[in-house]
């Protein structure tokens, strides 16, 4: 059975492919089981965040980009949960992201609604 989290790598893996201007770094890329523990449970829970505002409803109206600020922003609660000091690029805010990140964190909130239908 693949996990929530699993399902949040396959939709960020898939993303930077798609995305990411010329060749992703390998470590943007590296598949579920060789990503580190931290990440896993950071995309497990983010996942599970999308998932729960997914079935409160309403997010048929959300724009694209509300879509992936959501992400974006569960994910930087997740690096502070997890790194005591983190980069400030780890932490950026949405208007700080490039856009392929941008991109890809709108395609991640698309795709776990896709695995709810």
């Amino acid at each position: 059975m693949v996990t929530g989290g699993e399902i949040f790598r396959e939709a960020w893996i898939a993303g930077v492919r798609k995305h990411f201007p010329g060749e992703p770094k390998e470590s943007y890329v590296v598949p579920w089981d060789g990503t580190p523990e931290w990440e896993r449970a950071s995309a497990s829970a983010v996942c599970e965040q999308v998932a729960l505002l997914i079935r409160q409803g309403g997010t048929d109206k959300l724009t694209r980009e509300q879509k992936g600020r959501f992400v974006a922003l569960c994910w930087i609660a997740q690096i502070y949960k997890h790194i005591p000091d983190p980069k400030p690029a780890y932490v950026a805010n949405w208007e700080q992201l490039p856009d392929w990140q941008q991109e890809t964190d709108a395609d991640i909130f698309e795709h776990i609604a896709g695995t709810m239908e």
